[in-house]
């Protein structure tokens, strides 16, 4: 009986410490970004209201190679998250630690340029790896059928 228990108890803290991330801060930043900003418009940039996060994140064994966390897609994803952003204020990058994931988190202040909000050109959605996304891989929406 003690035996079974031991062997319980093991399997109970190995779950409980697997789910368990660290995240650690790398460093913190007056103004981050991976765009090319034109400052001869920084006086009409407008400071967002939010905080932003943007996440690059593996889980499992794929650490290294073309699926390994990538800081820049970090922030890309934090500043792409509000439209007209060409950066972050008092941005924040942390490095998150799991058991079974790894990878980048970003969090700041979105600073928006609002002319690029007024000419803005819808761009592709991409997927992970860059290439745009077709209507035919996306999930098709099924029409509503009205009630008789």
């Amino acid at each position: 009986m003690d035996k079974k228990m031991g062997i319980v108890f093991i399997s109970l803290c190995a779950v409980v410490f697997a789910g368990c991330a660290q995240t650690t801060r790398i460093g913190d930043f007056t103004i981050i970004s991976s765009k090319n900003i034109d400052l001869s418009k920084g006086a009409n940039f407008k400071r967002g209201t939010n905080r932003v996060i943007g996440k690059d994140l593996v889980h499992g064994g794929g650490f290294s190679g073309p699926m390994a966390p990538n800081m820049k897609t970090a922030i890309d994803r934090a500043i792409e998250s509000v439209p007209g952003t060409v950066a972050l204020v008092d941005g924040v990058i942390s490095q998150v630690m799991g058991s079974f994931s790894m990878g980048y988190m970003v969090e700041g202040t979105p600073l928006i340029d609002p002319s690029l909000i007024e000419n803005s050109i819808p761009t592709p959605k991409l997927d992970r790896r860059g290439r745009p996304v077709t209507e035919s891989s996306a999930p098709a929406a099924t029409p509503a059928t009205p009630a008789k």
